[in-house]
């Protein structure tokens, strides 16, 4: 059964499903929510210039301003935290929890033993079970082996007379928003393993994602979600976010269609016209048989793109590799098909992450979903069934982290992603504001402070709390769905006080809660304690 394409782009970082509105026009070119197409037009203008077609809702109208206020002590601050979350809504629930970090006492609580869902601010527990598992300088190598048994490949002649193995580590950072080109770290395996004296493999390419389960769609994710990037599977074996580009542009007289990265995995249909002019237009579906592209592009155009979710990440990267390695002048006489690495294979060559600070500060700067993804199972391998990561070990190592070295309870968590996407995840304001305190003052701090928004100036805070007390003081990270609004984080009041906050709002208010949370994050920053 065919899967309908979904429109033409805009394109959307893979994060919170509500915040892409903002995100999606400052990353245009790093990773795909389906339906962009990018065109070269000279019709109207002499000069060249870029243009893009949207085809999309309008954007929701901006939260309305509201004030902040200046607490001297801490009864004016519950006050007017009370007045706020309890006035500025039309609907919904408010969970708050606010502790001096200074002091180490609570400023302020609302609501902070209650399950609520916690949206892309999940992605702060994902963070910190990351950082303590492996440390802020840990790195993920994605390996090429062959079988041992076998002579080695310069002893027969650049020959490897078996198999070749692609081993997953659960790497996230496979992607064009850390290389710059999709095609990258294929390429550089693929040109590793021709140095190695490798020409001919006589068996097959054998990909092996076994460090995850298979489970490629966590439960509690709604089905409305799952062709956009931001909802992308979840696989061990993963490449640029698993979302592939289909480009196309006028060549030798007709219309080029390719993959970004190139993957021999999915099959592609050439349907394009080419026409004259500039201009065109493409649309991109995904079928039983691959992914059939349709359209018009114009003889002088610039390359049209439109991006899809790929659906089985792991044959998708081993594609990339087997065409990576025909480009090297590596021949693969087999087929490529999953499996398990032998034991004894003998490693040919590796392509390493950046270090794992570098990756949790793009992912809860752009809220990416598919890297919280990765790095939840990733902490828990260790402790896994038989060394197979998932969700559920997900959960279990994060009660574990929590009970043991956080101190908190570990029944007030129960997520099945982590990312924040699923609708099944709950917690409390209290066990976060718990996590923030540890993380505070844990051997990986500058790590955890270092990838969080700051308010006013970055990513998806650079909107926010402008020309306030908070602005350039307040780092936290965001959550937003179509029915949370969530703010975590830190804030230094005006004396100088450190404080960790947690808000969180389910209701379908989202505008108003979220000004609601800008005036009270501005509020502790101008917070001074008598």
């Amino acid at each position: 059964m065919a899967v309908a394409a979904l429109a033409i782009l805009l394109l959307a970082p893979s994060g919170d499903p509500s915040e892409l509105a903002v995100a999606a026009v400052r990353r245009e070119l790093s990773v795909g929510h389906v339906g962009v197409v990018e065109a070269q037009s000279r019709t109207r203008r002499s000069r060249t210039r870029r243009t893009t077609r949207v085809v999309r809702a309008a954007r929701p109208a901006a939260a309305p301003v509201i004030g902040w206020t200046s607490p001297r002590g801490t009864s004016e601050l519950s006050a007017d935290f009370s007045s706020m979350i309890n006035t500025r809504v039309r609907s919904g629930k408010f969970g708050v929890m606010v502790v001096s970090l200074t002091r180490g006492d609570t400023l302020f609580a609302h609501e902070a033993g209650d399950m609520m869902q916690p949206a892309s601010t999940m992605k702060l527990y994902s963070t910190a079970v990351a950082l303590d598992r492996f440390g802020p300088e840990h790195v993920f190598s994605t390996d090429v082996l062959r079988d041992a048994s076998r002579d080695s490949a310069a002893a027969a002649g650049g020959v490897v007379n078996g198999n070749i193995y692609l081993r997953a580590d659960g790497d996230p950072s496979m992607s064009s928003r850390f290389w710059k080109d999709p095609n990258y770290p294929m390429t550089t395996l693929a040109r590793a393993v021709a140095a190695a004296g490798i020409k001919r493999v006589t068996g097959d390419l054998i990909y092996d994602a076994t460090a995850f389960d298979d489970q490629k769609i966590p439960d509690g994710w709604k089905t409305k979600y799952l062709g956009a990037a931001y909802a992308a599977r979840v696989s061990a074996l993963s490449l640029n976010e698993n979302v592939v580009w289909v480009a196309v542009r006028p060549e030798g007289g007709s219309a080029h269609v390719e993959l970004e990265p190139a993957s021999t995995a999915i099959p592609l249909t050439n349907n394009v016209r080419l026409v004259r002019g500039s201009g065109g237009r493409i649309i991109a579906r995904q079928t039983n048989d691959g992914i059939v592209v349709s359209g018009t592009i114009g003889s002088n155009s610039g390359p049209l793109r439109y991006s899809l979710v790929v659906p089985d990440p792991a044959m998708f990267t081993a594609g990339a590799l087997q065409a990576a390695l025909k480009s090297a002048g590596v021949t693969v006489d087999g087929t490529v098909k999953p499996g398990k690495t032998p034991a004894g294979a003998t490693k040919v060559a590796a392509f390493a992450s950046p270090p794992l600070s570098q990756i949790i500060s793009e992912m809860n700067r752009e809220s990416i979903n598919v890297v919280a993804e990765l790095l939840f199972r990733d902490a828990a391998r260790a402790s896994a069934p038989g060394g197979q990561s998932s969700a559920d070990a997900g959960l279990a190592n994060l009660r574990e982290f929590l009970s043991k070295k956080v101190g908190v309870d570990p029944a007030t968590i129960n997520v099945s992603d982590g990312s924040g996407l699923s609708t099944l995840d709950s917690l409390t304001p209290r066990n976060m504001v718990h996590l923030l305190s540890y993380a505070h003052r844990g051997p990986w701090s500058s790590a955890f402070h270092g990838s969080l928004p700051v308010a006013g100036e970055s990513e998806l805070l650079r909107r926010r709390m402008r020309s306030t007390p908070a602005q350039g003081n307040l780092h936290a990270k965001t959550g937003t769905t179509d029915t949370v609004i969530g703010l975590g984080g830190y804030v230094t009041a005006k004396d100088g006080e450190i404080m960790a906050f947690s808000f969180i709002y389910n209701g379908t208010d989202r505008w108003n809660a979220k000004a609601t949370m800008d005036a009270m994050g501005a509020t502790l920053a101008n917070f001074v304690r008598e």
